[in-house]
């Protein structure tokens, strides 16, 4: 891969951020960045930066490396809020929202499904996510050779290190398909690194979540929720069983979330989810400033017609019933006295001077909703219904109609749909698992087909590392 093979004596890493000390002095110290998305480069450290060796030893430097990478995915790549991440891609890319942008803008690809291994946003998620991973495993490295940390911290970090490297490689494998899975720093084994199948990344994020959850604690470090506790890695865990059909351990590890109450109290109040503070948040994005929102809002928000970039389809927005609340509460019309255009309003605060929104990875909704879909396949219909309708419920629905296995599924797929819209792809990889993509997309996808539910590996990765290929099928 780029990120670790395109200098062979060069794959130290830069530390380059500040931190201001409570005594008003300010420390410069090495934290874990890299210069570009391209290459690792090797430069000599300011006088008064310290070693890399360093940071590790010291409490305060360490959790900034750590804080340094969720930074680092929170501007770019995948989770980003900005139109280059999959909340805008994928949207696009499936039923979620229609592109109104320039011819020149990105996103456009990903509308008309039109998606070349030459493409500018491929080769960024890919080597974002790597230049992460790398991140990643250089703090796991650092403080598990530490020996000035103290043992609590040095669980912590390397719980949160596990968490996010498992994070970015399932969400690559459901983007990519067969993938490597990098657990080094090393740039001699990551030169010529081997693709994995699905499956076995997988067992791998399983393995490493597992471990996360042993070494994080079950509070929070930070009361804002942005630094991953031991509930965020079941949570994940829980995702991961689901779309592996492991539904015992999927409706486990669901069940261990919701039945800590006193963490995570319900929020019903639709108007209250997506702020910096609700229960609900398992896990979240600090914002860039204290005073700073998300960037979902600033990609999304607009105020009048038509559109700068993308709107809400018009699949999604007739698929919320007359009486379905998130369409008021999460969705926001914009008309120019001839047509009218939505955006996804789950973050409404667009600018700066009051600090009201975080960008939410991971929430209470989709748990109940995984322990529903777990339970439905198990055959336990009842309990099943309980958890969609909780859902339903807080929507202001009634409870469901469904009856049959196949009904109850049929409804958490639509419940799905209407309460993760413009959330991390949850839509695409909701229908890729349930084998729904191809009937749902072909017939408002002129461009549509089959293969195109995996996208292509970056030309520029298999031509430095052979080991990728092959190119994935008909691309």
């Amino acid at each position: 891969m780029k990120n670790y093979n395109s200098y062979s004596n060069f794959y130290s890493v830069f530390f380059d951020v500040w931190k201001k000390l409570q005594l008003s002095f300010t420390l410069l110290f090495s934290v874990l960045t890299i210069l570009s998305c391209d290459n690792f480069v090797e430069v000599d450290l300011p006088n008064s930066q310290l070693t890399a060796s360093t940071v590790f030893e010291e409490k305060t430097t360490a959790n900034a490396a750590m804080t340094h990478v969720y930074a680092k995915m929170r501007d770019a790549g995948l989770f980003t809020g900005y139109s280059t991440g999959i909340s805008n891609l994928l949207g696009n890319y499936t039923d979620e929202l229609m592109f109104y942008g320039s011819g020149q803008e990105g996103t456009i690809n990903f509308y008309n499904n039109i998606i070349l291994p030459s493409n500018a946003n491929i080769k960024s998620l890919w080597n974002n996510s790597y230049n992460q991973i790398y991140g990643a495993n250089a703090v796991l490295e650092g403080v598990s050779a530490s020996t000035g940390l103290l043992e609590t911290d040095r669980s912590q970090l390397k719980g949160e290190a596990l968490f996010t490297r498992a994070f970015i490689h399932f969400c690559l494998t459901g983007l990519y398909g067969s993938i490597p899975y990098v657990k080094s720093t090393n740039y001699q084994l990551n030169k010529s690194i081997a693709k994995e199948s699905s499956e076995s990344v997988y067992l791998h994020c399983i393995e490493d979540l597992n471990l996360a959850a042993d070494y994080l604690p079950a509070s929070y470090l930070t009361s804002d929720r942005t630094r991953p506790n031991k509930f965020a890695a079941k949570a994940l865990l829980a995702r991961i069983y689901l779309y592996t059909k492991q539904w015992n351990e999927a409706s486990f590890e669901a069940t261990a979330i919701l039945n800590n109450k006193t963490l995570y109290p319900f929020e019903s109040n639709l108007s209250k989810i997506f702020l910096k503070g609700s229960t609900s948040t398992i896990w979240q994005f600090a914002s860039n400033t204290a005073i700073g929102n998300t960037l979902e809002a600033q990609t999304f928000i607009f105020t009048s017609g038509p559109p700068p970039l993308t709107a809400l389809s018009a699949t999604l927005i007739n698929s919320f019933q007359p009486e379905d609340q998130r369409k008021t509460a999460w969705t926001t019309a914009v008309s120019n006295g001839t047509s009218t255009w939505y955006y996804p309003s789950k973050y409404k605060n667009k600018g700066n001077g009051t600090s009201t929104e975080l960008s939410i990875l991971l929430r209470l909704s989709e748990i109940y909703l995984i322990r529903s879909e777990a339970r439905a396949h198990n055959g336990d219909l009842t309990g099943s219904k309980e958890d969609l309708n909780k859902i339903r419920n807080t929507a202001g629905l009634g409870n469901t109609a469904a009856v049959s296995q196949q009904q109850i599924l049929h409804a958490i797929l639509k419940e799905r749909q209407l309460e993760f819209f413009t959330e991390f792809g949850h839509r695409f990889f909701d229908l890729k698992r349930s084998d729904a993509i191809d009937s749902m997309l072909s017939g408002i996808k002129p461009q549509w087909a089959t293969y195109k539910s995996i996208l292509p590996i970056p030309e520029s990765e298999l031509i430095l590392n052979t080991n990728l290929k092959p190119q994935n099928t008909s691309y």
